[in-house]
């Protein structure tokens, strides 16, 4: 039986590791083509360490293993020009594009909102909000030159949905999404070029599973680990978990490129154990 999107391309920002990644070898699974970028170095206002090359270059592995092509790209999203190349050489490779994933995001600060550093603030919005507009922007031509329609999904997050403190730069940016996609969808749907976001909870991934973020969780505890977050992430969640595994975004995110979701469009997506209920 043919894969759910068989014979497409799809382009994914953030690829080299996490959910990006994720994203990246499940719908090669399903038999897409991939053209995948990523920043590998470091952002100053960063605490935890980021992708690296070789990360970036075990995702290419993965997707090969499932006898997929993929394009590769070392590029900060922040960079017009820089994506623009990467997903043109990526198109000219392998010849068509009809998926669009932007993914690619930081956590950094800690502060509430009125003590967020400048640098912070203008990090944060920068890729995580800017560079999912500037990574559809630099897609989006090819799409609409294949004449097919395709599919957009934008990474928010359940801070997207509603606050949180400690994160409002994050919280800004990932409402911020919502706008985007919601513009998005209106403008390119005569085109049949359908946009949606998805909205997880906790993932399982480096930027959720790393020291400042435990003891952001337990500030009461010194040196807390995995079980003690695990404590209050399901505080947040209607079902009992913690976090979510990067493997159930990419499901949410498949099915949105999929022709399964034909029309679906317009459509924050939670896959959030019920934290939007709290």
């Amino acid at each position: 039986m043919a894969g759910r999107v068989e014979g497409k391309v799809a382009f994914i920002t953030g690829a080299a590791r996490g959910q990006g990644r994720a994203h990246a070898v499940r719908l090669a699974q399903e038999g897409a083509d991939i053209i995948a970028v990523d920043i590998c170095k470091q952002v100053d206002s960063v605490q935890i360490p980021l992708s690296t090359p070789e990360d970036l270059a075990e995702t290419a592995d993965l997707v090969k293993g499932h006898n997929r092509r993929i394009f590769t790209a070392e590029v900060d999203v922040r960079d017009f020009d820089a994506l623009k190349a990467a997903v043109d050489a990526g198109v000219e490779q392998m010849g068509r594009l009809d998926i669009i994933v932007a993914n690619a995001g930081i956590g950094n600060g800690g502060a509430t909102l009125d003590k967020t550093s400048e640098a912070d603030w203008t990090d944060m919005i920068d890729i995580n909000l800017g560079g999912v507009w500037k990574s559809v922007k630099a897609g989006v031509p090819h799409i609409l030159a294949g004449g097919r329609g395709g599919s957009i999904i934008l990474t928010s997050s359940v801070g997207g949905l509603k606050a949180y403190p400690h994160t409002g730069h994050y919280v800004a940016a990932k409402h911020g999404v919502v706008g985007l996609m919601r513009t998005f969808a209106v403008e390119l749907g005569a085109q049949n070029i359908r946009v949606n976001s998805v909205h997880p909870t906790n993932v399982n991934t480096p930027l959720f599973m790393n020291d400042g973020t435990m003891k952001l969780f337990r500030p009461d505890l010194e040196n807390p680990g995995p079980e003690d977050m695990k404590v209050v992430g399901q505080m947040m969640h209607t079902l009992p978990i913690g976090w979510v595994e990067p493997e159930d975004i990419a499901n949410a995110v498949l099915f949105l490129a999929s022709d399964e979701a034909r029309y679906v469009t317009g459509v924050t997506l939670p896959v959030d154990g019920g934290s939007c209920l709290k």
